[in-house]
Formats: structure tokens, C-alpha cells, sequence
């Protein structure tokens, strides 16, 4: 049995070859030949956490399980068995991996969703996850600028400079969240906020956004208004999921008393089964909680190249 480190991960997983994992992921979610467990998590007095989610595809099965505490942060690992036989073929050290496969989702739903002219980006967050959201938005659309905006200023600047650097765009840290989204093709949200961390009325015809930061019921970053109002299009990772999890999804739903789940599965439309974005015009969303039938994909590529 492999024990693969981080830098293993680091060293064998691209993002771009984790945008086609995860593409592939939600193909054979689409099919049938993938099967997702959604997150679990046991939760201890002390605010300490336990996480685990589960899938397989016909060459790999497994978990990703983590802990996480107020204090020490989270810890990842990917335990992945092999199909055919059972037999546990690896333990992956996965906070790498989980963060360059929650990049991949968002560019993959960029891939189908935004704009093809689709060159700003405006992104809320600069903290663990918020790095490779750039690097995967940047695999599959030509990015012009670049603008992020958190609460920290110093903290912002660090890491508009450390991005413009690693990825040779041009990234300017603003001085309101309202400078970084105003205007930009697409949007990301990656922040642990409670509350909406934009308004409805700074989002342009034709963004789309990724909301990725949050996959907690009491937890949002998007304004009911902006989702069942405005939004033309709406989807999830796993709609399973997101009635367990999705905030941003269930907080709207029960301010509006007696309207429908306002999204659907990427998978379908990445499958050919249901339109995406018709024009140019459409705000159009993707709710990212994460699944394991993403983590299960990239694992199993890690194994075979390590």
C-alpha cells in the first residue's frame, strides 16, 4: 500500500489534468458508473469535527476523511481502495488535493457556464481555497484582470501579489468587495461567511458565479434575491447535497415559502441532457459543496502516477 505526501500530490496533480478528473467525475455521475455519498460530520463539544464523505467509480472506491478544530485547522486523507478487488491500494495526504480538486469544480462549471469572452474575475476570499479558484478560472478562460477583495488589507495585498506572480496575470487587491465583483464576467465567493457578502444589484447581465466558500446549512454568501430572482440559471454539484448543505440554496428557499429548489445538477448539463447558458445575458450560478466522486477521480490518477 502507497502513502502518498503532499508534495506527491502537489508534484502529480495539474490543474489542468484535475479540471479533466473532475469533468470525468461528473460524466460518469451523469451515468451512473460513479456513486456519491454526501459529507457526514460528527460533532464533539470541544468544537472539534470529524468529516467524512464517500464514493466509487469503476476503478476506485474510497474516503475522504478529515478533522478540523477552532484552533489546529483541518487535516485531510483520502483512504482509496481498488474496485475490482477491495484490497486499499493508498493513503493520500489530501489538504493539497481536496484544495486543487475544489478549484477544478469551479473550472469546470467556468468551462460550461461563463461567458467564452468571459476575462475579469472578481473574487471575495483570499484565504486557503481561494488560490487555486484563480489558477483553474485561468485554465480554461483567457483572464484580462484579476480583483480580490477581503476584510484583511495586508492579507489581500499579500496574496493579489503572490497570485499576479504564480499565474503572470494581472491581480489588484480593491479597497470593497463591491470594486472586486462590479463589473467582472465571473465572480467567486470563498470566504466561512454567515451572511451574504455581496448585494444582488452589484451582480452584471452575463456573470457567472461561483460560490464555493461555504457547505454548511446556516451559512451563505449569496443574497436571496440574487438567486431566486435574478439568477436564470442555478446548479449544484449534487442537489442530494445541497438540501443537506447548501445555505446559499436553502436559506433563500425558506424565505420564500412555497417556491421550488432553485437548482439542478452541473452533471446534467455537462452530459448534454439540459441547456446551459442560451445568451450572453444569463446570470448564471454554480453552488460548489464539494463531492468525493471528485476526490475518488483525482486520487485514483495520483496512484497510477506515483
Amino acid at each position: 500500500m502507497l502513502h502518498i505526501t503532499e508534495q506527491q500530490v502537489i508534484d502529480r496533480l495539474s490543474m489542468t489534468k484535475a479540471i479533466e478528473l473532475v469533468d470525468r467525475s461528473f460524466r460518469q455521475l451523469a451515468d451512473g458508473s460513479a456513486i456519491n455519498h454526501p459529507r457526514r460530520r460528527l460533532i464533539l463539544p470541544n468544537g472539534s469535527l470529524l468529516h467524512y464523505m464517500a464514493a466509487g467509480n469503476p476503478d476506485y472506491f474510497g474516503i475522504k476523511i478529515y478533522s478540523s478544530n477552532p484552533k489546529t485547522g483541518a487535516h485531510f486523507q483520502v483512504l482509496l481502495y481498488r474496485t475490482s478487488d477491495g484490497i486499499q491500494v493508498a493513503n493520500i495526504e489530501a489538504n493539497q488535493l481536496g484544495q486543487i480538486r475544489t478549484g477544478a469544480a469551479s473550472g469546470v462549471a467556468t468551462k460550461y457556464l461563463a461567458r467564452e469572452d468571459a476575462d475579469t474575475l472578481g473574487i471575495i476570499g483570499s484565504g486557503f481555497q481561494a488560490e487555486t479558484q484563480i489558477g483553474a478560472i485561468a485554465t480554461v478562460r483567457k483572464l484580462r484582470e484579476v480583483r480580490v477583495w477581503s476584510r484583511q488589507p495586508e492579507r489581500r495585498l499579500q496574496f493579489a501579489r503572490r497570485c499576479a506572480e504564480k499565474f503572470g496575470l494581472q491581480v489588484k487587491a480593491t479597497e470593497t468587495a463591491r470594486e472586486a465583483v462590479e463589473n467582472a464576467a465571473i465572480v467567486v465567493t470563498a470566504t466561512n461567511s454567515k451572511e451574504p457578502v455581496l448585494e444582488s444589484a452589484w451582480i452584471s447581465p452575463g456573470t457567472h458565479i461561483n460560490a464555493m466558500g461555504s457547505n454548511w446549512l446556516t451559512r451563505r454568501e449569496l443574497p436571496t434575491d440574487l438567486v431566486m430572482d435574478r439568477a436564470d440559471l442555478v446548479t449544484v454539484d449534487s442537489v442530494e447535497d445541497a438540501h443537506l448543505e447548501s445555505g446559499d440554496l436553502m436559506i433563500p428557499l425558506s424565505e420564500r415559502k412555497g417556491a421550488a429548489f432553485p437548482a439542478s445538477d452541473l452533471c446534467e448539463i455537462i452530459a448534454g441532457r439540459r441547456p446551459g447558458r442560451i445568451s450572453s445575458t444569463q446570470i448564471t450560478i454554480f453552488k460548489s459543496n464539494g463531492l468525493a466522486a471528485q476526490d475518488i477521480a483525482v486520487a485514483g490518477y495520483i496512484v497510477e502516477h506515483a
